[in-house]
């Protein structure tokens, strides 16, 4: 009934340790074995450590986590990965579990993060003890219940008044729209990079930080869409106006839900025309009639026009273990005086 600690590199002798657990609990597609191995691979410092909980002979909780500071620890978590990196069975105390591994892990940390939780997986906690939890951002999601003409009936005048004049346009110009959906490993590499050279046509393109198929995070969505591909749960929807690709989502599910992971569009467009909008209209209305899903998870930050396509918003929050909860209330405490402290007054 211990915690064992290996080195995240070895996550491949783990990997149907994390599967059976994955499938055991509450399975975000975001926490599946096939996203996890490649973004280790790619995003990894060499840090981390995979920590695995058993008992009985059975695997209870699994996380990976990394050195945060001199005296905490925190899941890993990467600006590619919109959920924290934390299983374990339905039913366990998390807190139990979190505190055994704080007195585990290397060195004497006080407390241990968990990153980005979502409150769908895994309740947020009262405050107390050794526990304290933070808000991190409002995401937003959208029930595949009913039909789309119901749903979208329910959306604001603007939205559908805007969309159904751009499409207006478009047929004046004689410009057709088609949505395709790449759904095999053989297809992504390419799909990936298609969405590098759409991404770069933006502002990530100027700041470099747009997705390319050499770099990190190229490598990361092909692999990762390759290995969810591979097993019919991973799509990237291109949108066409005529011969040119004007918008991308890339996406991963399972039996319950689409999580849309990235969208780019080309900015090069007329800004009176929304190609990413455009694309996400048709994209919804085949969802519904697929009824295939549950729902589609956007795990982003709400947005503006996140607000236009759903009024379905919850919190994802943080949660920090500490060592004795005497630390967890000297830390509330230095907070709020924090908070309330005046704004020094400068003049120039």
């Amino acid at each position: 009934m211990s915690w064992t600690l290996v080195p995240a590199s070895q996550f491949g002798a783990y990997a149907s340790h994390w599967t059976e657990l994955h499938a055991a609990g509450a399975a975000s597609p975001l926490l599946a074995g096939d996203f996890v191995a490649p973004l280790l691979a790619e995003c990894a410092s060499g840090s981390e450590l995979l920590a695995c909980y058993r008992h009985a002979g059975r695997t209870e909780a699994m996380t990976v986590v990394v050195p945060q500071g001199r005296a905490g620890w925190t899941t890993f978590q990467p600006p590619q990965a919109p959920i924290g990196l934390w299983l374990q069975r339905p039913g366990l105390d998390r807190a139990a579990l979190a505190s055994a591994l704080l007195r585990r892990l290397p060195g004497y940390p006080l407390v241990l993060g968990l990153l980005e939780c979502d409150p769908l997986l895994a309740p947020r906690p009262s405050d107390g003890g050794n526990a304290a939890t933070l808000d991190y951002i409002d995401t937003a999601c959208i029930t595949l219940a009913g039909s789309f003409d119901g749903y979208w009936e329910a959306r604001g005048k603007n939205l559908r008044a805007n969309l159904k004049k751009q499409r207006a346009r478009l047929a004046r110009e004689c410009i057709a729209t088609r949505l395709e959906v790449v759904r095999t490993p053989q297809e992504v590499a390419a799909a990936v990079a298609d969405y590098g050279r759409l991404e770069s046509t933006g502002w990530k393109g100027q700041q470099g930080t747009a997705v390319h198929a050499s770099n990190e995070q190229g490598r990361f969505y092909r692999a990762m869409l390759e290995a969810f591909c591979a097993r019919g749960a991973g799509s990237i929807y291109r949108y066409w106006f005529g011969e040119r690709l004007v918008a991308m989502d890339l996406c991963v599910e399972n039996g319950e839900q689409i999580v849309i992971l990235k969208t780019a569009y080309d900015e090069t467009v007329p800004a009176s025309l929304s190609p990413a909008l455009l694309m996400r209209e048709e994209q919804v209305r085949q969802l519904f009639d697929e009824q295939r899903l549950a729902r589609i998870e956007f795990y982003g930050r709400v947005m503006e026009w996140h607000q236009r396509w759903t009024s379905e918003m919850r919190t994802l929050y943080h949660i920090n273990f500490y060592r004795w909860p005497a630390l967890r209330r000297l830390h509330a405490t230095l907070q709020s005086r924090r908070a309330a402290a005046p704004v020094p007054h400068t003049t120039e």
